[in-house]
């Protein structure tokens, strides 16, 4: 499923209808459950600004159901939808005035049944004016500090025909409700709850538990860590390592521009699927998964491009431990740091070595809080440069995504910093990334990426690696 914008995701004339979660007053009751650690530090960076530099301020997703929209079904489906995922019937607020030491936070959860959904249609719109319409009621309906944080949409053809071939919903929630993998799950999820409010053919969906559930075994499993847990050490050492500083893209970026510009986005087909599966295969044989030889990949094209032999970055790694957690919705992810030593290495299989044995050095270091470590260690963590890897061809109905012109959605953001998400579908493996508004950042991060897309093609093929003749080097510690 592919990750990008709203603004690339294509929208037609026609009817848009929003679709608005309700609750009584007196439905709600305070829940003594704490908030995750991630959810709580989100809340704090947000805190006092109704738009805060906070990348990934909301996730989503998009996509098409056949036939004509039944309004009721479909308002029943999001209400049991609602019901299945206990975060959207909660709220956090923070005491105080959200800043770190100026009190705790106080939740609220209504039970099941008690959220209602209900729903405004407008007349017959342009495709700009709806786009304009979504992209405010997104921004508008997900703000973290109040409830709900997400919103639905769904667009009809304006001609009202009975026969339409298919409406397209909209789905968006702040980042603390839902990460990127939560929200490949919804398509399939809403689809099934629909139709089984029109034919009353079960849905079949898997129970799920409550993300706010494993946020309080979350803070139990933490409550006696120390600066000496395992976790807390290897971030030490990799913040020792890169001069006290997280890790940065190894090409020049640019000054930060003035004021608030988003940043640029790039979407492209770095595998299909055949690829994909020869890729895989030559990772195998190194040894290791497809997340090491992408790493591999990517430290290689470091060398060549930025003349350097180490490659550092952040990658996240998912937390969701057990079955209970696999389709729930919630921000179920961990960071880890990255340092490989390319120094030395012509070849994909000792690289892709190197990235598989520092996957399992680091691994511990995604279990732990990110920002519980970043407090032990009393050092403001933030991602400045940002891997990602997920696999999604297992999803249930991953295969009917093309069908359903299913994409996951991103927020705009503004920060300056570089983030590459590697996403394996049935269809093979898409990269999307986002990265500063620079003419500098302009020109390295997509001839960095075709780089990349180069070496993994090279790789596919069983094509051995030359020496490489190192790109310019110390450049990365230039120009930002």
């Amino acid at each position: 499923m592919e990750f990008t914008e709203l603004e690339d995701y294509p929208i037609p004339a026609g009817v848009l209808t929003e679709w608005l979660p309700c609750v009584a007053a007196d439905a709600w009751s305070t829940d003594p459950r704490p908030v995750s650690y991630v959810h709580e530090a989100h809340l704090r960076r947000t805190a006092g600004s109704r738009y805060g530099d906070v990348p990934d301020a909301w996730l989503g997703t998009a996509f098409e159901v056949a036939g004509r929209l039944e309004e009721e079904p479909f308002r029943r489906a999001l209400e049991r939808w609602i019901d299945r995922h206990e975060p959207l019937r909660s709220q956090v607020v923070l005491s105080g005035d959200g800043a770190v030491g100026s009190g705790g936070v106080t939740r609220r959860t209504a039970p099941p049944g008690a959220v209602s959904v209900r729903y405004v249609r407008h007349l017959p719109s342009a495709p700009d004016d709806i786009r304009e319409h979504l992209e405010q009621l997104l921004a508008d309906c997900t703000e973290p500090h109040t409830w709900p944080a997400y919103v639905f949409a769904t667009l009809e053809p304006e001609d009202g025909d009975a026969s339409a071939a298919s409406f397209t919903v909209f789905f968006a929630a702040d980042h603390a409700v839902a990460d990127a993998y939560s929200v490949v799950l919804v398509a399939h999820e809403i689809t099934a709850l629909y139709e089984q409010e029109r034919s009353g053919r079960p849905a079949g969906l898997f129970p799920v538990g409550s993300y706010i559930d494993f946020g309080a075994a979350e803070r139990a499993d933490a409550a006696d860590l120390a600066g000496e847990h395992e976790a807390v050490r290897i971030w030490r050492e990799a913040l020792t390592a890169g001069g006290g500083a997280m890790p940065e893209f190894p090409l020049p970026l640019g000054p930060r521009p003035a004021g608030a510009v988003p940043q640029r986005r790039l979407s492209t087909r770095m595998l299909d699927d055949d690829r994909a599966n020869r890729f895989a295969a030559r990772c195998r044989e190194a040894g290791h998964g497809f997340f090491a030889g992408t790493l591999a990949c990517l430290a290689r094209a470091t060398v060549e491009l930025a003349g350097v032999d180490r490659f550092r970055t952040i990658a996240p790694s998912h937390t969701r431990s057990g079955p209970m957690w696999a389709g729930a919705l919630g921000w179920f992810v961990g960071l880890r740091p990255v340092d490989i030593d390319a120094a030395g290495a012509t070849d994909f299989a000792t690289l892709t070595a190197r990235a598989g044995a520092e996957l399992r050095r680091t691994r511990a270091s995604a279990r732990v809080p990110f920002d519980l470590v970043g407090e032990l260690l009393e050092v403001p963590m933030r991602p400045r440069f940002l891997v990602s890897y997920m696999d999604v061809r297992f999803v249930p109905m991953a295969a009917q995504w093309p069908q359903w012109n299913a994409r996951t959605l991103r927020s705009r953001s503004y920060t300056h910093d570089v983030f590459l998400w590697f996403n394996r579908s049935p269809k093979g493996v898409n990269l999307a990334g986002r990265f500063p508004d620079t003419p500098t950042a302009a020109a390295n991060v997509p001839s960095f990426v075709e780089r990349v897309r180069e070496l993994m093609h090279e790789a596919s093929e069983g094509r051995e690696w030359d020496t490489p003749e190192h790109g310019n080097e110390g450049a990365s510690a230039t120009g930002r």
